[in-house]
């Protein structure tokens, strides 16, 4: 399915009128606009289900889609491409993201940037409006621009993605050629006993886990019914940079792309990331999370609001070239000697 362009007619951020629409305190407007041809149905079921119990049925009953400017109640209407919609969303709320983006390297096709800690690349529950696909769309000329990769919310960094659709067709399928390299900065807790480590091992989900998204190193030689899905390799080469008040920076390039990867993998060889919720403190800062935002207290004790992971540098090679990107835009929550670390190494 084609994403609709988040070019808005108005949607309610943080209290604040976004592109000239009256705020609401009920609820939220998302509105857009289609690249392309597709039913009613399909495009509010992809924004809209599994919200707070509302049903496409009761949307069209209550008036709370509109199709250029009009109410629709007509579920077997047609949707063109060009067409602007609107969703009402009772109960919605916004989530709070840091949304200053930036622009670092681009080709006719092709562009990279920097995003933000807390940022999601794209929808989730708590953010429709403000995710980086949605910026880059609303804000720059790419707007219809697609995701080549992802980034976990809480990591920073560099993103690459298509400016439009025959591009991204294109480059979704030469990835792995156009991705030469990637590397990673891992602030973690304690100081490994390894200076440089080429690391492998298998990751795969567990059905008992208490966090669904966790991965674990697993043998793939042992029979194990609890995994969700097959075991897949990872690899990574590990290189400690500086050190520091019992933590160390760590640069992390990898040779395989695992969901999780990282983080996983470093908090099995006994070093999570700093302020990770799900690798660090047996992962009970996430799950209180679920129930409430975290105290400045629990913060405090997990030493940044956001774990401290940011894709640093990449190697592309396309059009006969090669690229070099590099992003170094840490977070002010990063302690200020890795940033003194990063800026006299530059």
């Amino acid at each position: 399915m084609i994403l609709p362009d988040m070019r808005s007619l108005g949607g309610t951020v943080d209290g604040a009128s976004v592109d000239g629409a009256s705020v609401e305190r009920d609820g939220f407007w998302l509105t857009g606009q289609l690249f392309e041809d597709q039913p009613l149905a399909t495009l509010w079921q992809y924004w809209c289900e599994r919200r707070d119990g509302l049903s496409f049925e009761a949307s069209l009953n209550n008036g709370w889609i509109h199709i250029d400017e009009h109410c629709c109640q007509d579920a077997s209407i047609p949707l063109l491409a060009g067409q602007e919609f609107a969703f009402w969303l009772p109960q919605h709320r916004e989530g709070k993201a840091d949304t200053q983006w930036q622009l670092l390297w681009q080709s006719n096709e092709l562009m990279a940037v920097h995003k933000p800690p807390g940022l999601p690349v794209s929808r989730t529950t708590r953010n429709l409006y403000n995710t980086l696909i949605n910026l880059v769309r609303r804000q720059s000329p790419a707007t219809n621009a697609h995701l080549l990769h992802r980034l976990d919310a809480e990591t920073s960094g560099i993103l690459l993605l298509a400016k439009h659709s025959a591009a991204d067709k294109r480059w979704k399928k030469r990835f792995n050629t156009l991705l030469q390299r990637k590397s990673y900065l891992a602030l973690v807790y304690g100081k490994p006993d390894w200076q440089q480590l080429d690391f492998e091992c298998h990751l795969a989900e567990r059905q008992d886990s208490a966090i669904r998204c966790q991965m674990y190193v697993v043998d793939p030689e042992q029979h194990q019914p609890l995994l969700s899905g097959s075991a897949k390799l990872s690899r990574t080469l590990f290189q400690c940079l500086a050190a520091k008040d019992g933590l160390t920076l760590v640069q992390c390039e990898l040779k395989t792309g695992r969901k999780h990867q990282l983080r996983a993998q470093l908090a099995a060889l006994g070093h999570p990331i700093v302020a990770d919720k799900i690798y660090a403190h047996g992962g009970r800062f996430y799950l209180q999370r679920l129930q409430q935002a975290l105290t400045s207290e629990e913060i405090a004790e997990l030493g940044a609001s956001h774990h401290l992971l940011h894709a640093w540098q990449v190697e592309l090679s396309a059009y006969g070239q090669q690229f070099h990107v590099q992003d170094d835009q840490l977070s002010n929550e990063w302690p200020t000697w890795v940033r003194d670390w990063l800026a006299a190494r530059n």
